[in-house]
């Protein structure tokens, strides 16, 4: 395998349960739009950024000029990178090189220091530094592939706090530990099983969201690990819009990962296969609409997806791209208008 500095290379074909839509490829005709994934062959390699291990998927792409945009997983607290390699694979589907890493440190609490895998905002820097060397590494399968202005963020649960105070710019403990500044290359950002309560106890205390870039959520409504309410609380208290709530049916705190776990004490009652692909979809298609600017995967994640979706609801604030009136004029107009709609979906006839 070719080797360089802290990288070592391995290629990974990813199969199995990570791709479950049994038709794959961009679709022939935009009405027709169903929300696939674009790519039907992903790949996967290992490497280290900063002192972190890191795993990144991709698609493989036959356009020698391709150009993928790069969507950073903040982990969850004490969960391995590789408990979401179906989840990252899901996404990079839709034509991302998703990079998932190891970040391990020590916190020091009232309790005392923590030690373990813990997300922190400094990686958003890493990852960027990353992909400028990246992109001219010759022993990379991403090689000149990668696009350093198109950044895009995904969380779980603390790494999805990670990911709130990242999409705002702010810096507070314990997500950041120095300093942070967004990026001009970072477009969106959605998270799952996620609130930004700062002070837990009785009641919510969300403070207002600032965020600079479109926000997404993904919530599963057996959710034991995040007190729902604080949670909604969160996606209501995101001030600029575009944004969007996506509750899933049956699905837990642990319904992004490769298997349930039991550090949630509520089981899901959504098979764990169909539960990651809907939750690694509805990821992919919020980042095409905001960072590729896809106007299917926008029209699918805020005008119709949700009724194609058996197990989901949706709320959001959308922006609506309104076209010129002149089509010598160039540009568009962002309208935001409360869509919040929840749709009661049964199934089985229930």
């Amino acid at each position: 395998m070719p080797k360089s500095i802290s990288t070592l290379y391995i290629y990974t074909p990813i199969v199995g349960a990570a791709l479950l839509a049994s038709t794959l490829g961009h679709p022939a005709d935009a009405n027709a739009f169903t929300g696939d994934p674009i790519f039907s062959e992903v790949s996967q390699y290992s490497t280290t950024i900063g002192d972190d291990p890191t795993d990144i998927y991709f698609p493989i792409v036959s356009d020698p000029l391709a150009s993928l945009p790069v969507a950073l997983m903040f982990q969850g607290s004490m969960v391995d990178k590789a408990d979401y390699s179906n989840y990252a694979s899901i996404v990079a589907s839709y034509g991302f090189a998703v990079v998932v890493p190891n970040n391990e440190r020590t916190l020091v609490g009232p309790t005392g220091p923590v030690t373990g895998l813990l997300a922190e905002q400094g990686q958003v820097q890493q990852v960027l530094d990353f992909v400028a060397l990246e992109n001219q590494t010759p022993t990379s399968p991403l090689n000149n592939l990668l696009d350093p202005d198109a950044l895009g963020l995904l969380g779980h649960s603390f790494g999805g706090a990670v990911g709130l105070a990242s999409v705002q710019g702010i810096c507070i403990f314990p997500f950041c530990t120095d300093s942070y500044r967004v990026p001009a290359a970072l477009k969106a950002g959605i998270f799952y099983g996620t609130s930004f309560d700062l002070d837990p106890g009785p009641g919510v205390s969300v403070p207002p969201i600032n965020n600079v870039v479109p926000t997404g959520y993904i919530l599963g409504n057996r959710e034991g690990v995040v007190d729902l309410p604080v949670a909604v609380e969160t996606f209501q208290q995101t001030l600029n819009p575009p944004k969007v709530l996506v509750e899933v049916d049956g699905a837990n705190h642990y319904g992004i990962t490769n298997e349930d776990s039991f550090r949630d004490p509520v089981r899901p009652t959504l098979d764990q296969a169909i539960a990651t692909e809907t939750i690694g979809r509805w990821s992919g298609l919020f980042l095409r609409a905001h960072v590729l600017d896809d106007q299917d995967a926008f029209d699918y994640v805020y005008n119709f997806g949700d009724a194609l979706d058996p197990v989901v609801t949706t709320q959001s604030v959308e922006a609506v791209k309104t076209p010129e009136p002149s089509a010598a004029v160039g540009g568009v107009v962002l309208v935001a208008a409360l869509a919040g709609r929840r749709l009661l979906k049964r199934r089985g006839g229930e």
